[in-house]
């Protein structure tokens, strides 16, 4: 072989070369955003905000002359520098449980109360033994309640207590509409049921009345409940799941009980989760969370359920500007139009007007009585 074939060799091995890498390159730049390795993310540094606290997200939404377009970075919970991965090098993140809800009390803002008159007191054990094999009319929940002989509260039944009286209610209003005449048949139907049983006597109020309560508080639920919501969307490559969960866990949000669910756990155990990062189910359930791509995510806060004390829109606004600046998305409405800081500080306007009617009902945001009714 002489010199020239030899050169010539060379360079088209060196060009076929230069092809392979060149198409794995444009292949690997077209695929989805992964998470970093554990190596990589050892590498990184926290934000340097400077010596000065900056300011809260209420007071910067508050004032729209003092917002920008800059990323406010919340408190991480999960620093992906030391958070545990699994052999893969994905992020092992503890899962939010359910929050643990206190057993529901009876509300005669919510509920339908009846009561139940005894001719002498009777135990707890007879009266969990009578109870109706559901605690649902249709789509409304109920409950019964005992005046206990020894403290004089109104509680669930408890083993080894007395009630001189019981009542029962059944929840007026829900997500699921108002209650109806065929609900309130039913729960007509087993407290008379259960009261028979224990010789009870009861005095049922008329249908009509509860009827036309339950739709005039169902007509001012459905005026007051909002979810609020944003979508982030990818403006270039789409995303791996686990590049979603570990700039979601910098952010101090962890997988939720349901597949497609990050949630911001509230302080409280009892309180649902302050917001949730949701995305398709299906993509959660893949063995491999790295197969799929992903392009958009929601991040909402339920209004009526979450405290206003635990300042849901301010974690909602930080996270969501956060979120788009790390993962390179837009933030948009459900009309695909972009959100800027001025739509935001409207949205917190006209949120202080629906916490002050829900307050003025006595069904504040995240007491119980609302958590029940929108529910």
């Amino acid at each position: 072989m002489d010199d020239l074939t030899l050169a010539l060799t060379v360079v088209g091995g060196i060009a076929v070369l230069g092809v392979i890498a060149y198409n794995s390159w444009q292949i690997r730049k077209a695929g989805p955003k992964r998470a970093a390795s554990p190596v990589q993310r050892g590498d990184q540094r926290e934000p340097d905000f400077g010596s000065a606290a900056p300011a809260s997200i209420a007071d910067r939404i508050a004032d729209p002359a003092s917002l920008d377009d800059a990323a406010v970075v919340g408190d991480a919970v999960a620093d992906p520098a030391t958070a545990p991965t699994d052999e893969l090098g994905n992020l092992v993140l503890p899962v939010a449980r359910p929050p643990r809800r206190a057993p529901a009390r009876l509300d005669a803002l919510i509920d339908v109360l009846v009561s139940l008159q005894l001719d002498s007191p009777v135990s707890a054990e007879s009266v969990l033994s009578n109870m109706p094999p559901s605690r649902r009319a249709g789509t409304k929940p109920f409950s019964i309640e005992g005046l206990s002989v020894d403290s004089g509260d109104w509680e669930l039944p408890v083993p080894g207590a007395r009630y001189s009286e019981l009542q029962a209610g059944v929840q007026m209003a829900n997500r699921s509409g108002a209650l109806n005449e065929i609900e309130y048949s039913e729960f007509i139907q087993k407290v008379q049921t259960f009261a028979d049983a224990l010789g009870a006597m009861v005095d049922f109020p008329d249908m009509l009345d509860v009827v036309a309560r339950a739709r005039e508080l169902d007509a001012f639920a459905g005026q007051h409940d909002a979810q609020l919501a944003v979508l982030l969307r990818a403006r270039g490559a789409a995303w791996s799941l686990g590049y979603i969960q570990q700039q979601a866990a910098l952010q101090g949000l962890v997988p939720g009980p349901l597949p497609g669910r990050l949630v911001l756990p509230a302080a409280d155990l009892a309180a649902p989760p302050v917001l949730q990062l949701s995305f398709d189910s299906q993509v959660a359930l893949l063995e491999d969370p790295n197969q799929a791509s992903l392009r958009e995510v929601t991040l909402s806060f339920d209004v009526p359920q979450t405290d206003p004390a635990s300042e849901p829109f301010a974690a909602w606004y930080s996270r969501a500007t956060a979120l788009a600046t790390a993962m390179d998305a837009v933030v948009v409405d459900d009309r695909g139009q972009p959100l800027g800081p001025p739509a935001f500080a409207s949205i917190d306007t006209e949120l202080k007007r629906l916490y002050g009617a829900l307050a003025e009902r006595d069904l504040a945001a995240g007491s119980p009585a609302a958590r029940r009714l929108f529910s």
